[in-house]
Order: structure tokens, then C-alpha cells, then sequence
């Protein structure tokens, strides 16, 4: 697909500034973008307000509009209850799910910070207790219309569309085999899990998605919120050899546990979730080449040098998903 033809080929700066006008702001001509694929994001200048606006622009088709105000209403939510998150801002009919000609789109205030320092054990303290904060309002109710994380969706149907339209040939066999082993592995993980609630989570809790701010961590971005198991929140702030990722979950789930209880049973989970992260992120960027912003942004994808890493990877997962589960200390 060209530039031309794809539907953000529309985004150009006077739409911008016109969709973000249509909510009654007068935009003073300085537009940024950031650091976004899946949606388009821009830092956009206002007259008359020292601080920007940051306008988000969503996929189309993505998500259905109820799937989005879901995702909305929760992070509302836990910003009611002064929980440090950007929610989306309400315009003065009540709506936080904005509409522009063909796009829907959201308006954030523009917040600060730097990237959070996980390698201190008193930051991933504090990250656990903000974690068990926000859980604690995530269990409270369930989402109706989001999917899930669960092998189905991050697994088997990442695999399915790999192996049918991108896998090389002569990598097909092993990329096949080896994948269909990690399936099962992952399949019977998550059924002998049995006792693990699923609740609402950021789903994408990652060192990009913090920031660091008056000595506190800020959580941004709940696009990629989902029904999943909580340690789906946590197991991506470890880091390191087998004993530091121990030291690290020790100190997270000790402050986790001051907001809401921990299941020890989820940790069985962690090397799962791994390893289906890693195979939805290869197809994520599979279903995504024909957005131009993937080709140039991701040169190194779909090569047979990368599917050949990506093969190697795997196989140091499924020995992981052989070792024995992460203990607390």
C-alpha cells in the first residue's frame, strides 16, 4: 500500500489542526510527532496555554469505539482515584472519544518525566505498589467488549498468519515444528493455571510506557489494556540473570501486596507470557507491513536474516519454559 492510499495519509498538519480546532481550541501552528506505529500521535501548540496538547489519532478498525471508551472509563477512573495515569480529556458534551471526518481521536494533557531507573530496587518497590493500586481497581469489574491475553490470541493466531504469509520457505519447516512445541508448552501452562483471575491490566507495562516524575512513577498509554493475568503487568520490569529477576519480583510483589494480593500461582505464567509476547510482536509487525511507516521504521524486519534470529529466540524460550518457575525470595 502507498503512502498515498493509506488512511493516515490524510493526517496532514492543517487536518491535525483542524480536528483538534473542532474541539474548540485555537492551535498556534507547531505540530510534533512522536513515537507511535499502531496509532498516530502529535504533540500539537495551543494559543493563549503555555502547555501543548497531545492528539491521538486511533487506527482504524482496530478497536470499535465501545472497546475504546472501555479502555477509557478505566483510566478515568483510576485518575479519580488520584492514581498517576494520563486519561484521555473530556470535551464539554461529556465525550472523551473524539470524531473528525473518518477518524476518531482522543486529546491528553502533555505531561513530562524521563524514563524510569529499573535496575533500582526502590523504584520496582514503588512500581509495585502503583501496580497493586491500579489492579486493585482492575479487578473491581471486568471489561465486556476487550479481548484477552491468552494463548489463542497471542499465540496460535500470531503463528497462523506468520507461517501462512510471511515465514521464508526454507525456514517454514523448523519455524513450524518449533513453534507448534512452544504451543503446547504454553497451552498446558496455562492449563494447569486454573486459579489465576484475569482482570483489567495495562498490558503494555514496559519502561516506554513510564515515566519518572517528582520521584514517582507515571503510567501512560493504556491503548494495549486487556483482560489478563496481573503478573502480565509485571514480569515485563525484569531484567538480567535468574537471580537479579529474582531479587526484582521479590521487591515489586512486596509492594504490590500493600494494594492488592499477589497469587504465587502466576508466576508460572511469566516464561508463558514471554514467549507469547514475543510471537504477537513478530506478527504485529506482519499484519502492519503494508502501513509505509513499518517499512521505513523496521528495515530490519522481514528479512531472512531476522526470521533466522527470531527461530533462535524461540528455541532459547522453549528451554526456558523448561526451567523451573520463578520463586519469590
Amino acid at each position: 500500500m502507498s503512502i498515498k492510499n493509506h488512511p493516515f495519509s490524510v493526517l496532514t498538519p492543517s487536518y491535525i489542526m483542524d480536528a483538534v480546532e473542532s474541539q474548540g481550541y485555537i492551535c498556534d501552528g507547531r505540530i510534533s510527532a512522536l513515537n507511535s506505529y499502531e496509532n498516530r500521535v502529535y504533540q500539537v501548540g495551543l494559543e493563549d496555554q503555555t502547555a501543548p496538547v497531545i492528539a491521538k489519532f486511533y487506527r482504524p478498525q482496530r478497536w470499535t469505539d465501545a472497546q475504546i471508551h472501555e479502555e477509557h472509563q478505566f483510566s478515568l477512573a483510576l485518575s479519580e482515584y488520584e492514581l498517576p495515569v494520563v486519561p484521555p480529556l473530556i470535551n464539554g458534551q461529556g465525550k472523551s472519544l473524539l470524531s473528525y471526518e473518518e477518524f476518531s481521536f482522543a486529546l491528553f494533557e502533555r505531561k513530562g518525566g524521563h524514563g524510569p531507573e529499573l535496575d533500582d530496587l526502590d523504584n520496582l518497590y514503588t512500581m509495585g505498589r502503583l501496580l497493586g493500586r491500579i489492579h486493585a481497581l482492575g479487578a473491581v469489574e471486568a471489561y465486556k467488549y476487550r479481548p484477552i491475553i491468552d494463548p489463542q490470541t497471542f499465540g496460535h493466531d500470531s503463528v497462523n498468519f506468520v507461517s501462512k504469509n510471511f515465514i521464508p520457505r526454507e525456514l517454514k519447516s523448523a519455524y513450524d515444528s518449533l513453534t507448534a512445541d512452544l504451543l503446547v508448552r504454553i497451552d498446558t501452562a496455562f492449563a494447569q493455571a486454573k486459579g489465576v483471575s484475569y482482570i483489567r491490566v495495562h498490558g503494555d507495562c514496559h519502561g516506554g510506557n513510564l515515566l519518572w516524575r517528582d520521584d514517582a512513577p507515571h503510567i501512560v498509554d493504556f491503548d494495549d489494556s486487556r483482560m489478563a493475568p496481573a503478573i502480565q503487568d509485571i514480569w515485563m520490569l525484569l531484567s538480567g540473570e535468574r537471580d537479579r529477576q529474582r531479587l526484582q519480583l521479590s521487591e515489586i510483589i512486596e509492594g504490590y501486596n500493600e494494594f492488592y494480593d499477589f497469587n504465587p500461582q502466576e508466576l508460572m505464567l511469566i516464561e508463558p507470557l514471554r514467549t507469547l509476547r514475543m510471537l504477537y510482536y513478530a506478527a504485529w509487525l506482519a499484519r502492519r507491513w503494508q502501513d509505509p511507516a513499518f517499512p521505513h521504521s523496521f528495515s530490519w524486519f522481514n528479512t531472512e536474516r531476522y526470521w533466522g534470529e527470531h527461530i533462535l529466540e524461540l528455541r532459547e524460550q522453549l528451554s526456558a519454559l523448561s526451567e523451573p518457575v520463578l520463586e519469590l525470595i
